[in-house]
């Protein structure tokens, strides 16, 4: 008989109890390294005491009054992300699909708006992920994710990601924008080339189209500025973001200039519990944190000293471990063994990671992992390294004696 929760995920048998830091623990004593960050979302960690506080004390007041009403927390919130962005104005929803679905709708609707109709396709990126929503899943263009869901939403089309020939070649009268990530995460830690970015931006301006970063998972911090972008210099026009924006509660957003936002006029949009009171205040908590003086510069160093880390690791265990692929804390292992033994492994010794395309061991830590807490990660990581080596041999003496 199919369980109460409907199996749509192929579940670790792990329940956690409560956590600390960048430590799960579970109701045995079980103590895991959280690698993982519940997929780049825990960015503050496991009870940041700032959040804890700040979210207890909103609830106690009120949580939600839907946006027939001001939200004076959403507001505050609206004006930080736009004094330290690109943006002019802020969208508030409820998960990373949403905000793509909606970065999709504004940029369509400028197009339309500035007398362009016909302009309504966006040109995506082989081993993108833009959510399961079904326009999201076209999107993505993953014919895995894909199956069994019906006819395909039109409107996206695809080229491969650094390769300014292919994407000047799907350029038509009907393109409105280009969506991609800085950072492809589910595909396998794939970083966009700075230099392509540059491109993108400079082709959008040629052709009069909208440039949009699907931020929901490299932004926020994740990899040493407050949004990926940045680090090639590139102003989108409207871009995504979610994930850890509010440190585990669950949100979305769209920041946008003005050029694209003043086009999503009343009744054009909306969303019942997007940018509610305690999501908000989850927000601007998490934002206390990331925007500190020094904060992101921590980011950036703790991301280096993982990253070296990992190169060591790769040097050590040629055999498991290809390449090291990433920026900030936004990391992963290339596996040459399959990547599903490795985490195996890997959880078998105390650590959590996520798996991603292309067999690459995804490593998304929250924000405030400690030096310790790294050097733990490699010896750690070591560890299930000489347990998949083992795994590997004796698998293959079985092989030779039968």
């Amino acid at each position: 008989m199919i369980p109460a929760l409907m199996p749509t995920y192929n579940r670790a048998d792990l329940a956690f109890e409560r956590g600390e830091g960048c430590w799960l623990y579970t109701a045995d004593g079980r103590r895991f390294l959280d690698l993982g960050a519940g997929i780049a979302t825990s960015s503050l960690g496991h009870n940041n005491p700032h959040l804890v506080a700040a979210i207890a004390g909103q609830a106690a007041r009120v949580m939600h009054v839907s946006n027939l009403y001001r939200v004076p927390q959403s507001e505050r919130l609206a004006e930080r992300l736009v004094a330290a962005s690109f943006a002019d104005s802020v969208f508030f929803c409820n998960s990373g699909a949403e905000a793509n679905e909606g970065m999709v709708k504004m940029i369509r609707r400028a197009q339309a708006r500035n007398g362009h109709p016909e302009r309504n396709r966006i040109i995506c990126f082989n081993g993108a992920f833009h959510g399961r929503t079904l326009a999201m899943l076209a999107a993505t263009g993953n014919p895995k994710y894909l199956d069994g869901f019906g006819p395909e939403v039109e409107g996206f089309d695809h080229v491969p990601m650094n390769n300014m020939n292919a994407l000047r070649a799907a350029i038509t009268a009907e393109t409105a924008g280009i969506m991609i990530e800085p950072v492809q995460g589910e595909s396998g830690v794939n970083v966009a080339d700075p230099r392509f970015l540059q491109e993108l931006r400079a082709a959008c301006d040629e052709f009069g189209l909208y440039l949009g970063m699907d931020e929901v998972q490299s932004g926020m911090g994740r990899t040493g500025r407050l949004f990926a972008h940045e680090w090639s210099g590139v102003t989108p026009d409207v871009m995504s973001t979610a994930k850890g924006i509010a440190g585990g509660f669950p949100m979305g957003a769209i920041l946008a200039t003005e050029a694209v936002a003043r086009h999503l006029t009343p009744g054009s949009h909306g969303t019942t519990f997007g940018g509610n009171p305690l999501a908000c205040t989850a927000a601007n908590a998490v934002l206390d944190v990331l925007l500190a003086p020094g904060f992101l510069d921590q980011v950036q160093a703790r991301g280096g000293l993982l990253a070296g880390y990992l190169d060591d690791l790769v040097a050590a265990f040629p055999d498991i471990f290809d390449a090291r692929r990433g920026i900030g804390l936004m990391l992963g292992l290339r596996c040459v063994a399959p990547v599903g033994l490795v985490q195996d492994a890997a959880m078998h010794e105390g650590v959590l990671g996520v798996t991603a395309g292309d067999n690459v061991l995804r490593l998304v830590p929250p924000l405030v992992i400690t030096e310790d807490d790294c050097a733990e990660a490699a010896r750690r990581l070591g560890q299930a390294a000489l347990r998949v080596r083992a795994h590997l041999a004796a698998t293959a003496g079985q092989e030779s004696a039968a």
